[in-house]
């Protein structure tokens, strides 16, 4: 009984498994049918008859540059750093920082006067006694004269009796060796003058320089600006060339970069532009005021400078700022700078015509704001050029433009 019924089970089970394999033909014909109509209509077309989703954008003509940018720093056109021009203690310091000042009317410090006056009395006192020696002098020189004539006068008179015999040759000799003597005084009497003269020149000079000493221990703004520093306070010994203050002329600035030795030939003083940002602040075109003579020769590099008259409130000496030298401008056909692809190593782009991409060498010029200039005039303007999807293009690709670009 249990052998009979294994056997009568072995068939069902095939016929179940027949069945099953049945069904799975009948529902792969059946989404054959529902789901590869599309599929195959597409495997029938060749593959370049395939048509690939592009975007383009027509091509322009721009305004392109050569730029280069670095950073820079804003200093005064104008500037001083006021120092005593006399040694001595600095007894006043009349501003502070952040006062305005006008050129030779405002008093900035005022070093030992007290000395200086009493240097100005002596040289006024050395004068004195040097004029009343020149007087003295002058007076002796009169007496000196005065006894000349008399030997001179006693001199002739007795030549004339000796021509008569009335005195002997000795007495003339005598009389002509008090005339010599009596010139000799006169001599010596001229020389001391001319001594005391220069001696009271001298001291007039002396004279001058302790005045202007004492004047100078008052100083005046050399220049109207603003006090931005102050180095020294009151009390402190004031030293010749040592500043006490800096003023600034801050409504006249220039901004100034170093650029690399390779651009000196192409930067032209008061023609070459550079576009200017100060504190991430666009403060507009200036042109290049300013070319360093010579390059450094370490460095490699050379300095430009641009004045900015009345610059606006935070163009201030000491800002940063950021300079974008434009070295050549020029227009020209552009394209933006997703359309150009190497192909074979050289640059090319692919263009829309009839539902067809057509690649076209191109050679690029300047490249500006994402743009690319076209040189060799290939492409006239309005064409348009693949911007997107033409990764995957080759000559004469269909395509669909799904969307134009800007």
């Amino acid at each position: 009984m249990k052998g009979r019924s294994r056997r009568k089970w072995v068939p069902s089970l095939g016929l179940l498994v027949l069945a099953a394999a049945v069904a799975c033909v009948l529902w792969a014909q059946s989404k054959g049918e529902l789901f590869g109509r599309e599929d195959n209509s597409e495997a029938k077309k060749g593959p370049g008859e395939r048509r690939l989703p592009v975007v383009v954008s027509r091509a322009t003509t721009r305004r392109f540059e050569a730029r280069l940018t670095v950073q820079g720093t804003v200093e005064a056109k104008t500037f001083a750093n006021v120092a005593s021009r006399v040694p001595g203690t600095i007894e006043g310091i009349f501003v502070d920082e952040g006062d305005t000042v006008v050129a030779g009317k405002s008093r900035l410090f005022q070093i030992d006067a007290l000395n200086l006056k009493r240097v100005v009395d002596i040289k006024r006192q050395e004068l004195a006694v040097a004029d009343c020696s020149v007087r003295e002098k002058e007076a002796g020189l009169e007496q000196i004269e005065a006894e000349l004539c008399k030997v001179k006068i006693d001199l002739e008179r007795h030549r004339k009796l000796h021509e008569k015999g009335f005195v002997s040759k000795d007495v003339v000799e005598q009389y002509e060796s008090r005339y010599k003597q009596s010139k000799a005084l006169e001599k010596h009497a001229l020389s001391l003058i001319d001594l005391g003269r220069e001696q009271k020149r001298q001291t007039e000079v002396a004279l001058s320089i302790a005045e202007k000493d004492l004047r100078d221990s008052l100083v005046y703004a050399p220049i109207t600006g603003t006090v931005s520093q102050r180095f020294q306070e009151v009390g402190e010994m004031g030293e010749v060339g040592k500043p006490v203050l800096r003023v600034e002329d801050t409504s006249v600035v220039e901004v100034s970069a170093f650029l690399p030795a390779e651009c000196y030939a192409r930067i032209h003083p008061g023609l070459t532009p550079i576009r200017l940002l100060v504190s991430g602040r666009d403060i507009g075109t200036y042109p290049i005021s300013y070319r360093s003579p010579t390059i450094d020769p370490n460095l490699r590099t050379f300095e430009i400078k641009s004045i900015i008259k009345d610059p606006p409130e935070d163009v201030v000496p000491g800002a940063m700022a950021r300079l974008s030298v434009i070295l050549e401008q020029r227009t020209g056909p552009a394209v933006p700078s997703t359309a150009v692809q190497e192909r074979g190593g050289r640059p090319v782009v692919f263009v829309v015509k009839d539902g067809k991409a057509t690649m076209v060498d191109i050679e690029r010029g300047l490249e500006t704001d994402g743009y690319i200039e076209v040189k060799n005039g290939m492409l006239a303007e309005g064409t348009p050029v693949v911007v997107q999807g033409q990764v995957f293009l080759k000559e004469s690709s269909l395509v669909t433009v799904q969307e134009e670009g800007a």
